[in-house]
């Protein structure tokens, strides 16, 4: 692939494929060069929108489009692993919106896909690849706060009530845990690992969704993770790490932090800080470029695997709740 542009396929036409295409846009190595949707007169639309070449009425249309080299899926998260399977049989490279899937077996499917096909495949989990939260973790890892004893992380938000929003449809895999409490756990991930035990405590939605979660994650070494995701009321989200030698204090948004602190016992504490371009998503898009010029089928820094236990962390705790 040398260093040429990195061409974009957008499946889906939402909110979300809106913000990352106008991320893409603003990156000097990428180019999107084609959408698909189930209406024609919807991908062109989005095509007219952003100046895309290619309008595509049919995500196998889309799957198809040899001009691709990556498509990122962004339809509603039960609707992610049919067409991503899609693709990876067309021989397309897939960036998949986060959760990768609402299942593990799911998510299992699609990895092996994937890997049977010698195809390059993510979740778009972007908080992986911000440039603090990755500060953060060499931080961790080095040792500069000791050993990592405990995690804590809120991500709760306080939307209207309505049965027929995509956040309080079941049929839909609304809830908090989806939507925003997977974000906490894979922040935790790379500082922990898998948890040992699962514990937690959910409130339902009158549609059965999770509406308030409280999760606890036990390690044999005796760290902890406390995460909370709710939609009855907006939290701080702000996250820190804590180490027997200090802690780190990552500011709200944790997912998207503009600034991390250093807070070393005995010594001043350190605050880093940078700018974040556009809506945060172009760190992961270089990520993927940057997988696919070196022939890499996944990325260290958010393997399949790891996208697959995180699943089945979800599923244990939706379990507890009765909705596994």
């Amino acid at each position: 692939m040398g260093e040429r542009a990195i061409r974009w396929g957008v499946l889906g036409t939402g909110g979300i494929a809106a913000v990352f295409t106008e991320d893409l846009l603003a990156l000097p190595d990428h180019e999107v060069v084609a959408v698909g949707s189930r209406a024609e007169g919807t991908a062109r639309a989005f095509a007219d929108r952003y100046g895309v070449a290619r309008a595509h009425g049919s995500y196998a249309a889309l799957a198809a489009d040899a001009g691709v080299d990556v498509v990122y899926v962004a339809t509603p998260h039960p609707l992610h692993r049919e067409p991503a399977a899609l693709c990876l049989e067309a021989g397309r490279a897939v960036l998949v919106e986060k959760p990768f899937t609402t299942s593990v077996a799911d998510a299992a499917a699609l990895a092996a896909l994937a890997r049977e096909r010698n195809l390059f495949a993510m979740e778009a989990m972007w908080t992986r690849f911000n440039p603090l939260v990755r500060r953060g973790y060499a931080l961790a890892a080095d040792g500069a706060i000791g050993e990592v004893t405990a995690v804590y992380a809120d991500f709760s938000i306080a939307p209207a009530y309505d049965p027929a929003n995509r956040l309080w449809d079941a049929d839909l895999a609304g809830g908090a845990l989806f939507d925003l409490g997977c974000y906490a756990l894979s922040f935790t991930w790379p500082l922990l690992g898998a948890p040992d035990t699962v514990r937690s405590v959910t409130a339902p939605a009158p549609t059965g969704v999770d509406a308030n979660t409280g999760i606890l994650l036990g390690y044999d070494s005796g760290a902890l993770a406390l995460l909370h995701c709710g939609l009855r009321g907006d939290s701080p989200h702000t996250a820190t790490v804590v180490g027997t030698r200090g802690r780190l204090e990552f500011a709200a948004p944790f997912y998207r932090p503009g600034a991390l602190t250093l807070v070393r016992t005995g010594a001043e504490p350190e605050t880093f800080t940078t700018e974040l371009p556009g809506h945060g998503y172009g760190y992961q898009a270089r990520e993927v470029a940057r997988c696919l010029r070196a022939g890499l089928t996944e990325s260290p820094l958010m393997p399949l695997d790891e996208t697959v236990a995180i699943l089945a962390t979800i599923e244990a705790v939706r379990a507890q709740a009765g909705a596994g």
